[in-house]
């Protein structure tokens, strides 16, 4: 997700949106992305501080985004 200091216009423009198509009481929208990675094996602390570098150095840009990793079963 971008910083909350960092200018979202698509997030504006689904906020904008939303009223006019129905929707009320929405305060703020902000536009991110999601990567979901599939891995061999059991998800140990070592497993997930190896996914957290990916985010990390290659899946976001922590200059300007905020990420979190999570496992799903």
């Amino acid at each position: 997700m971008p910083k909350p200091e960092i200018l979202d216009p698509q997030g504006k423009a689904v906020q904008g949106a939303l009223p006019r198509l129905g929707f009320t009481g929405v305060t703020d929208v902000r536009q991110g992305k999601r990567f979901e990675i599939e891995l061999d094996g059991e998800v140990t602390d070592a497993v997930l501080a190896q996914v957290e570098k990916m985010a990390e150095t290659l899946l976001s840009n922590p200059v300007i985004e905020n990420y979190t990793v999570s496992v799903e079963q």
